[in-house]
């Protein structure tokens, strides 16, 4: 009989958290609609869907008996409900949610005191006491004046025992308010969501953990390094996961974004095995798990501190081919820079076709098999630079060089594209390279022709694309992200390159030949 009425009470208890779940989800469609996209977009706010929200619940583990609780930069409150609902459902459950949520847009404090008052009344019937507060000030500013006392949330030392959120996504220029906030605690970073992280992580206690989701871009790049160092001496990764497909996270706003969904303990502790984990979408279908080190998802020698999420083994194998060549950049002599020419600045100097007085002006449209082809008929973007003083210092000598475009379309089917200007193709003195492109070259001239070519083949290879994607989630090819790589030795890329005719074999027979030269060579 009293297994019955536990039965039942738990019954009654999901049937509670399924209605506030479900209310909240309609409130968030209805606030999607209402919210002006240009002032979302100006604050990067992106609302958590109920399937997202209740997935990233699902990880919190604290068990404690008060839990004390933020929801920064809350909306209408979306993550807290999941969180509530999480809590309610446990066979044991906590005597006490104290939640403290921070939201600064009016329209959704409105929406968020609701969700709280659904979140009160679901926890009173679950025999949970609830202590809601809504803080209806800027998170960062608030977060970077002071870590403890009143300002935040009950408890003796006033932090918090977890932390849920979607942080914000919107990048912030170096003399913005909000980069001087975080410098002025020793936080550098150049997105409002590493932030976010960076002062949440600060409010935790210590065992304390967090769930986040956010753009993958912070696991590598220079722009970030700063900030994963921060967090890495703070937090320790626990559990990561990987969507699949880009489009399903935040499908209602049509966001076509790499996310991944954290959870990571305040403690310096490396012992424990990290969750890497995958799935098409948050429904958890064909969810794919597996365990590492904590120094395989960050290893202790990497200068850069890259984040590698590898949700296969198959990427241990890749990591492992990469990891194992003889050569970094310095080692071959080489350099990779970004090209010289921003054509807004140089706007006076673009010519639509070569002239008389003119230099080749190279941009990802004339990537084709492997090779520059310019000049380019039909395309909107010039194909040649004016000659004279003003162009002097946007050139570089004639002479064989590997580029490598910055950006792809977000659904291309490699990351890394690679293209050989060849001086023979091409009859010019000088050439100019467009910012969109990344160049290699020996002390700002030309690479041997036969080395250049294997330096383009290896670059275009599947084995350099799947390695690239361990480590990041956007689209874009920075110059660091190059310059970290390995690279077969000199004689391996002299030897690939000599392979190579005057057309880059399709992709199945160039992976072959790395397979064959550089893997097993």
């Amino acid at each position: 009989m009293v297994v019955g009425d536990m039965k039942a009470r738990q019954a009654l208890t999901n049937s509670g958290a399924d209605s506030l779940l479900s209310s909240v989800e309609a409130a968030r469609r209805d606030a999607a609609r209402r919210l002006d996209p240009r002032r979302r977009a100006l604050m990067g706010q992106f609302l958590t869907p109920a399937p997202v929200a209740t997935f990233m619940a699902r990880m919190i583990e604290c068990r404690n008996p008060v839990i004390r609780v933020l929801d920064p930069g809350a909306g209408l409150g979306s993550l807290s409900a999941a969180f509530v609902a999480a809590m309610c459902r446990r066979p044991q459950r906590p005597d006490t949610i104290a939640l403290t949520a921070y939201e600064i847009d009016p329209m959704l404090v409105d929406y968020l005191r609701a969700t709280l008052d659904l979140c009160r009344a679901v926890c009173e019937d679950a025999g949970i006491q609830f202590e809601g507060r809504i803080v209806v000030e800027d998170f960062l500013e608030i977060g970077t004046r002071t870590f403890a006392g009143d300002l935040f949330a009950a408890g003796e030392d006033g932090r918090f025992d977890c932390a849920i959120l979607n942080p914000p996504y919107r990048k912030i220029l170096t003399e913005s308010r909000e980069r001087k906030l975080l410098r002025a605690i020793g936080i550098e970073t150049s997105n409002l969501y590493a932030g976010f992280l960076a002062v949440t992580a600060r409010l935790l206690a210590p065992g304390g953990e967090m769930v986040a989701i956010t753009p993958r871009s912070f696991c590598n790049g220079p722009y970030f390094e700063p900030f994963r160092r921060f967090f890495l001496r703070e937090m320790r990764f626990r559990r990561l996961h990987v969507f699949d497909a880009r489009d399903r996270a935040f499908a209602d706003d049509e966001v076509l974004q790499e996310n991944v969904v954290f959870r990571a303990e305040k403690t310096r502790d490396s012992s424990a095995e990290v969750v890497v984990s995958s799935s098409l979408g948050p429904d958890e279908s064909g969810l794919r798990i597996r365990r590492i080190k904590h120094d395989d998802l960050v290893g202790a020698g990497d200068p850069h501190a890259f984040i590698h999420i590898v949700p296969d083994g198959d990427g241990d194998s890749i990591r492992h081919q990469m990891g194992g060549l003889d050569a970094s950049l310095t080692d071959l002599g080489l350099t990779v820079s970004t090209g010289r020419v921003v054509d807004f600045r140089a706007r006076d100097l673009l010519r639509a076709h070569p002239g008389r007085d003119t230099a080749p002006l190279i941009y990802p449209c004339h990537f084709q098999g492997g090779f520059v082809e310019w000049p380019k008929d039909g395309t909107r973007k010039p194909n040649a630079l004016a000659l004279g003083l003003q162009a002097d210092d946007l050139l570089v000598p004639a002479g064989h060089y590997v580029l490598v475009r910055r950006f792809s379309a977000k659904e291309e089917r490699r990351r890394v594209v690679a293209a050989v200007y060849d001086p023979v193709r091409i009859r010019a003195d000088r050439v100019a390279f467009e910012n969109h492109l990344n160049y290699y070259h020996v002390r700002g001239s030309g690479l041997p022709a036969t080395a250049a070519k294997g330096l383009a083949a290896f670059l275009n290879s599947t084995l350099v694309d799947s390695y690239f994607r361990q480590f990041s989630g956007h689209t874009q090819v920075n110059a660091a992200d190059l310059r970290s790589l390995r690279y077969p030795a000199w004689n391996t890329l002299v030897a690939l390159g000599r392979r190579i005719g005057k057309t880059f074999p399709a992709q199945d027979e160039l992976d072959r030949l790395i397979e064959e030269v550089v893997v097993h060579g």
